[in-house]
């Protein structure tokens, strides 16, 4: 039976119309893989008086747990809070698999499970503040961690 005027007509466009939303959808973006890169404890107000004393300082921390199977180098990434101060990661460090460091705000010596930001005053506000990590090139955000004031002044990410 042949097909009427108007399908005929009809139907090298609607094929054409199939196969372009066929390749569309086949060549999509595929969705960025979750980083296995977390924050963990974040001290944002340590227990005792606010003193500016580098021992107290060191008391301020926060944790970046590596979640993954790999090593990261974390050259290029940073932390920083809503305030804009920012801590970058030396060069060449890398975290290794299943392992954390903890980001300490005052002075000290850097080693493979802790880093110091080498601040003489404190970092995170105690009545609230969120630390972002930031991929190299500073624009993505690859994970956050959110602080409001509690009783033990630290937040599990």
């Amino acid at each position: 039976m042949p097909l009427p005027r108007l399908a005929r007509i009809l139907a090298p466009a609607m094929i054409c119309a199939l196969l372009s939303a066929c390749a569309l959808l086949g060549s999509a973006a595929p969705a960025h893989a979750a980083s296995p890169l977390r924050f963990g404890s974040f001290v944002a107000d340590p227990s005792g008086p606010d003193h500016n004393t580098n021992r107290q300082l060191v008391r301020e921390t926060i944790e970046l747990r590596n979640t993954g199977s790999k090593s990261i180098n974390l050259t290029g990434y940073r932390i920083k809070d809503k305030q804009n101060h920012v801590y970058a990661f030396p060069r060449g460090f890398t975290l290794k698999p299943r392992t954390s460091v903890i980001v300490h705000t005052g002075k000290g010596r850097n080693g493979s499970r802790d880093l110091y930001w080498g601040k003489t005053s404190y970092v995170w506000n105690n009545t609230g503040d969120t630390a972002y990590l930031l991929a190299p090139g500073g624009s993505r955000v690859v994970t956050s961690c959110a602080y409001q004031k509690n009783a033990t002044g630290t937040k599990r990410c």
